[in-house]
Formats: structure tokens, C-alpha cells, sequence
């Protein structure tokens, strides 16, 4: 008979939040395959239990070369665990390659469900959570994380994203100006920690506010873009995401068709509009 894969859910700050399965998982399984060993270990001695199977590393330097090991190890019978550092495995963590693994090969994969930082910052957020989409870490390199970003500049989904703090101003930045200063948006830190801070406001704030230095995991929330006959757009936002369009290659004269018509507004208005921003930004000009 072939083994079980067990996706764990670690805590994502507070270990009190550790769900009571876990520790009988970590218990008994034959294998626990772990992002950290050493972070696992505090995590084993905090919950008061000691793994009687395996112990072995699984991150993102060994995860290919180790995930043929550990399948071979489920097809004979084992019971594998695999945790990562906090959260779910496989979502931004490593855990995809053996899950696919697993599947192909016909082995039950199941999950001990656990803290989400994703589901806990949109919560938090103030936005609206009827319908979201998770976007994960964005590209390091700002044209590359621009780019990224014009692909969901029209998503009227709350967008849900993963940074580094040290990038995290010069992204809410890209994200002011191709989203567009005024769009809410929330930067979650420390969730469930000591630190747990919650900023809530218009992006062209929220950068403003980053730019000072911020520590610890973030996450960062953003509302959807307007629905189409919605709130009316101001002249400046119309300019703007024309100026995004061109920027992303688009011809002007298709640029202020498209956002006419997801605006449901005159093209002639965006037109004006457009020529209004260029004028302001003209030398000279008061």
C-alpha cells in the first residue's frame, strides 16, 4: 500500500494558534520533511512533542533533488509531513513539486488547515473580501514588477501580494503609479506577532508612510479596480491610466477607446482629459 502525503499548517507568529492536529502529525509520521529544521525544532519543543520519524530539510535549494527521494518513500508506505516555516506549504513555500509528485503517482495527499496570512490580511484589511485574487511575491527588478502589475491594474478583484520590507516602498510606489495614487490599499505586518500593525489608506500614502523603514513579514492588500459604470473617475485617474497604457505599449488612440469604455464615459472626455495633463506637465505651465 502507498504512504500519505500531510500538508501541515504552521503558525504564522503566535504558536498558540498552532491547530491540535499538528502535534499528533508531527508525532507520528515516518518522514517530516521541513523548510527550516531549526525553526521546526522550536516549533516541536514549543508544542511539547518530539517527531519519532525522520527528520530531513525541504526548501528551495534541495526541493527538486529531494522530491523524487520522498515520493519514492510514499509510494513504499510512509506517512510524509511536510511543513514550512509558517503557513501552508506549497502557497509562496515550497511543497508544489512533491504534491504534483504525489498526484502523478497515484499517493493521497491531505493537509492539516492552519493560519493563512493571506486570509488573515484581507480580513484585516477593510476591503472587500467577496472575491479576491492571490498574486504572491512580485519580480525584484522594477520594470519586471511593473509589468506585473499593469497585468492586474484592471482586476476588479481585491489583489492580495507577499514582500520583502525592504522592497516594500518602492513597490507601494510602482503601485501608486500604475494602480493609481488614490486606490486603497492595507500593508499587514507582524500578523498574530508582538508587532502586529495594520496601515490602512490611499497607496500614494501608504508609500509615503514605507519610505520611513518597515520591519517584519508583510503582506499587502489592495482593492479591485472600479466596475465600469461605477463611481466616476476624475480627469487625472482617466489621464493616468490612459499614460499606463502607452507606457505599456499601447497606441494612444486605442488607450483612451479602452478606458472610455471600461469608464462609461465619452471618449471625447478622456480625451480632454488627457490633454489637460499633458498641458499641466508642459514647461511653463503654473
Amino acid at each position: 500500500m502507498t504512504g500519505t502525503l500531510v500538508l501541515a499548517g504552521t503558525p504564522i507568529g503566535d504558536v498558540a494558534d498552532a491547530p491540535p492536529r499538528l502535534a499528533r502529525e508531527l508525532a507520528e509520521a515516518d518522514i517530516v520533511a521541513a523548510e527550516d529544521t531549526r525553526r521546526l525544532g522550536r516549533l516541536t519543543q514549543a508544542l511539547g512533542v518530539r517527531p519519532t520519524g525522520k527528520v530531513v530539510s525541504y526548501f528551495e535549494g534541495n526541493e527538486a533533488a529531494r522530491t523524487p527521494e520522498l515520493a519514492d518513500a510514499l509510494e513504499s508506505g510512509a506517512r510524509v509531513l511536510l511543513v514550512t516555516d509558517a503557513g501552508m506549504p506549497s502557497v509562496s513555500d515550497p511543497g508544489y513539486r512533491l504534491v504534483a509528485a504525489a498526484v502523478e503517482r497515484g499517493i493521497g495527499v491531505t493537509a492539516v488547515p492552519g493560519p493563512s496570512a493571506v486570509l488573515t490580511a484581507l480580513a484585516l484589511s477593510g476591503l472587500p473580501v467577496d472575491r479576491f485574487c492571490f498574486e504572491g511575491f512580485l519580480p525584484r527588478k522594477q520594470g519586471e514588477r511593473r509589468t506585473r502589475m499593469r497585468e492586474a491594474a484592471e482586476e476588479r478583484r481585491t489583489l492580495v501580494y507577499f514582500e520583502s520590507p525592504r522592497r516594500l516602498a518602492a513597490t507601494l510606489e510602482d503601485m501608486a503609479e500604475v494602480f493609481g495614487s488614490g486606490r486603497r490599499g492595507a500593508v499587514c505586518r507582524e500578523l498574530t506577532k508582538t508587532y502586529e500593525e495594520v496601515r490602512r489608506g490611499r497607496l500614494d500614502e501608504l508609500a509615503e508612510w514605507a519610505a520611513e523603514g518597515v520591519r517584519g513579514e508583510i503582506t499587502v492588500v489592495i482593492e479591485g479596480a472600479p466596475e465600469p459604470g461605477g463611481d466616476a473617475l476624475g480627469p487625472e485617474e482617466l489621464a493616468h491610466r490612459v499614460a499606463v497604457r502607452e507606457e505599456a505599449g499601447e497606441r494612444r488612440k486605442e488607450a483612451i477607446a479602452a478606458v472610455a469604455q471600461q469608464a462609461g464615459v465619452p471618449k471625447r472626455e478622456v480625451f480632454d482629459a488627457v490633454v489637460a495633463a499633458k498641458n499641466a506637465a508642459a514647461p511653463g505651465k503654473p
